[in-house]
């Protein structure tokens, strides 16, 4: 079956999918005491920490756009989701064996059942994210521009590219299971290549065209687009674009491999 095919199963699929997303959610929050709290303390405190680290203690006002904290906030939420779904897509077969065994449904389903319950967090965080900007901008700190509409467009983008990663990395976890291990360290690794707590104009040539190939890295510059003026730091429209790309490739790939190493993860698990 190809990519089309697969596709318009998961579609038909939509209230299942539905369903697992609800579960995996209730299952998170049923014996949290601060529940969705948690969504927010996570980026929120490390938002505050390199907050403090650069501009209170170095002294570093150059880092990115102004108010500096939001700034952080924005490439921080992104980055959760990011790094929770690619970490729970990798093992979304493992933990779910039972069920990918025993059931009809598209084994797709369980990694991208993945992603969308972490980007319902991610949505959920949201609210916080326009707490701040309504601060800074009562303030006159904050500067908002018609390139907001690119928020949604990384959104997408990056739902888009860990579908595809998360269809690339489940399968060959199940049958390398080093694979979780090289997850953990790579996320490390990414997290400070990824433009996160600086900007990407930062980056010195030719290392700023190789941190283009990182989705994300146009996913954060489209998300902080339309929050600060740009006098200082321009949109950077290359890195954008080639996210769109990139994620378009991460999704075939995924689809490809993933279907292509379906029946040897089925023996295997």
């Amino acid at each position: 079956m190809g990519l089309v095919g697969r596709t318009r199963v998961l579609v038909d699929r939509r209230s299942v999918l539905s369903t697992l997303v609800v579960r995996d959610l209730r299952v998170r929050y049923s014996r949290s005491v601060l529940g969705y709290l948690w969504t927010v303390l996570d980026p929120l405190l490390m938002s505050l920490i390199y907050f403090v680290v650069f501009v209170g203690i170095l002294r570093r006002g150059d880092l990115g756009h102004q108010p500096y904290f939001l700034f952080l906030v924005i490439g921080l939420l992104s980055w959760q989701w990011f790094s929770a779904s690619t970490t729970d897509t990798s093992r979304a077969l493992i933990s779910e064996a039972r069920l990918v065994r025993s059931t009809n449904l598209p084994r797709e389903v369980w990694v991208v059942r993945v992603v969308c319950s972490k980007g319902v967090e991610y949505l959920l965080s949201l609210p916080v994210l326009l707490a701040f900007a309504l601060f800074y901008f009562a303030r006159g700190e904050l500067h908002l521009n018609r390139w907001l509409i690119l928020f949604p467009l990384g959104v997408l983008v990056q739902f888009v590219a860990l579908v595809g990663i998360g269809l690339l990395l489940a399968p060959v976890t199940v049958l390398v299971t080093d694979m979780q291990r090289v997850v953990r360290i790579l996320l490390r690794m990414g997290f400070y290549a990824t433009p996160i707590i600086y900007t990407g104009h930062l980056v010195p040539a030719p290392w700023d065209r190789l941190t283009w190939l990182n989705p994300l890295t146009g996913v954060v510059e489209a998300m902080r687009a339309g929050f600060f003026e740009h006098d200082r730091y321009p949109i950077m429209w290359g890195p954008i674009g080639l996210s769109v790309v990139t994620a378009v490739i991460l999704l075939l790939l995924g689809f490809r491999v993933f279907s292509r190493l379906e029946r040897s993860v089925l023996k295997e698990i």
